[in-house]
């Protein structure tokens, strides 16, 4: 098993084996993708130009207000701050106009209605979806930094967050043809995601072009076959997600930062052997987890944690991503 724990100081005694075994250092790569990421971000504020003023109705709690926010700068997060504080730290993600969801730190384009949904809501399934499709994308964060570069791991896809499945998926590949990782293993990736999540980090959206996302994905070769069938349904932009340094393709959108995330379980990895080959092997990553508002018995976590184990139904990475890149790219 060749995962790499080297912050489970804290937890020294009972992953001690963990830690001695599968410490490497980190790549460099996600850096550089990153920096093309800020390096976009950055050209396309400065683009935006004369800053145009657009009215936003905020409905909800503590009364309906109208803000007057700048055109493709503006974004929820920043309504909401204007709000009070509280809503920055509880919003999952805003919905626009009554039916349009939207990431919370992605700029507002027109004026609109601002709705912000949070995971305490009455009808919590638009929050939820964000929640599930978040936790596959910070998986797959984890995973990217916990693997030695022998391992060969390369980050294929997650499908399309399904809430009644029991388990938000990450599909991976590895070099390794029969990797069964222990129990201490998974909860050691457990871990990391609980110290993701402690970070807090925002997490941020941006529409980059097809070129583009090639260079950020440029030592993934499963991330550059799926971008260009991404872009073709896109008006030739693909849509990247960051948190910290780590970047992945998402259609979103996603709640606004790890700190909404809360009790985590990384629970299984599932061997996919059709379309596996020497040297490429497809592993299905499964977890389960809970908002950091929602509190339930122990008991009834370690159903849903039980729960969670079962091999997700969901596409698998290896059906052919040009018939299935709405189900592919979630």
């Amino acid at each position: 098993m060749p995962l790499k724990v080297a912050q489970m100081r804290s937890t020294a005694v009972l992953l001690h084996h963990v830690i001695k075994k599968h410490y490497s250092v980190a790549s460099n790569v996600s850096t550089k993708a990153s920096e093309l990421f800020s390096d976009e971000q950055r050209r396309q504020r400065e683009n935006v130009g004369r800053i145009e003023k657009i009215e936003v109705r905020y409905l909800g709690l503590p009364h309906d207000t109208t803000l007057v926010m700048n055109r493709d700068i503006s974004t929820p997060y920043d309504c909401a701050r204007h709000i009070g504080e509280k809503y920055c730290r509880q919003s999952a993600l805003a919905l626009l106009d009554n039916k349009t969801p939207w990431d919370m730190r992605r700029p507002l384009r027109d004026s609109c209605t601002l709705q912000l949904l949070n995971f305490n809501s009455a009808e919590p399934h638009i929050a939820n979806k964000a929640f599930w499709r978040s936790c596959s994308f910070l998986l797959g964060a984890i995973l990217q930094s916990s693997f030695k570069p022998e391992a060969g791991l390369h980050l294929h896809s997650f499908p399309k967050p399904n809430i009644k499945s029991g388990s938000f998926v990450h599909d991976i590949v590895l070099n390794e043809e029969h990797w069964n990782p222990t129990v201490a293993e998974l909860r050691a990736l457990s871990i990391e995601m609980i110290k993701l999540s402690q970070k807090d980090l925002p997490i941020e959206r941006l529409d980059v072009s097809c070129d583009l996302a090639s260079e950020m994905f440029s030592d993934n070769p499963f991330k550059r076959d799926q971008i260009p069938s991404v872009a073709a349904q896109n008006n030739g932009q693909v849509t990247v997600y960051r948190v910290g340094e780590h970047l992945d393709i998402s259609k979103g959108p996603m709640m606004s930062s790890t700190g909404l995330l809360g009790r985590c379980t990384i629970s299984a990895a599932h061997p996919i052997k059709d379309g596996s080959e020497n040297g490429k092997y497809f592993y299905r990553m499964q977890g389960v987890a809970l908002p950091s508002v929602l509190r339930i018995s122990h008991f009834a976590y370690a159903i849903l944690e039980k729960r969670s184990r079962k091999l997700n139904s969901a596409k698998l990475p290896n059906e052919p991503f040009e018939d299935s890149v709405a189900e592919q790219v979630a």
